[in-house]
């Protein structure tokens, strides 16, 4: 019994009775329910806004990640065909250079060729003057030294024959040589 007195006198002192710990109670209940009703509803609704955000966010920085990427290949590709063009363009430039270098040898060569036959015309058409003039000489001198060896005057039709047996001795003497 005396654990029951202690027991209904320690609640009487200190104040706490049934009834009140049903009102305590009711009132935590009814405390929970507001508390899930107007802080906590409105605490998931931000907190869920928040991990949608993120969410939104992280996908965001996905997308321009692939866009960078994309971006970037794009870019080597670029420089890829830039690289190609670059090379293409060296190439035919070189390849214009050797065909201009063919074309300028090629020239030459005739000009060359040209000034070579020019100067063997030339030379040509030098020796007959030259042996014309030696023929010239030649049928004055034999004329004049026949005419001594003689001592007569030749003919014209005389001297017309001796000349051209001269000329053709000499021909067949320088042919010969």
């Amino acid at each position: 019994m005396w654990k029951a007195n202690v027991l209904v006198l320690g609640e009487a002192a200190h104040g706490i009775s049934g009834g009140t710990i049903i009102y305590q109670l009711l009132m935590f209940i009814i405390l929970l329910a507001l508390l899930r009703k107007f802080a906590w509803q409105p605490l998931m609704n931000i907190m869920k806004q928040r991990e949608e955000h993120i969410a939104n966010e992280i996908d965001q920085a996905e997308k321009r990640r692939q866009e960078a990427e994309k971006l970037l290949a794009e870019q080597r590709e670029l420089m890829k065909q830039s690289r190609q063009e670059a090379q293409a363009l060296i190439e035919n430039a070189r390849k214009f250079a050797e065909e201009q270098k063919e074309q300028i040898v090629a020239s030459a060569r005739a000009e060359a060729e040209r000034v070579k036959e020019t100067a063997k015309q030339e030379i040509e058409r030098e020796k007959e003057q030259a042996m014309a003039a030696l023929r010239e000489q030649v049928a004055s001198l034999s004329v004049f030294i026949a005419s001594k060896v003689i001592e007569k005057e030749l003919t014209e039709q005389d001297q017309r024959k001796l000349i051209e047996a001269y000329i053709k001795d000499v021909q067949e003497a320088g042919g010969a040589r």
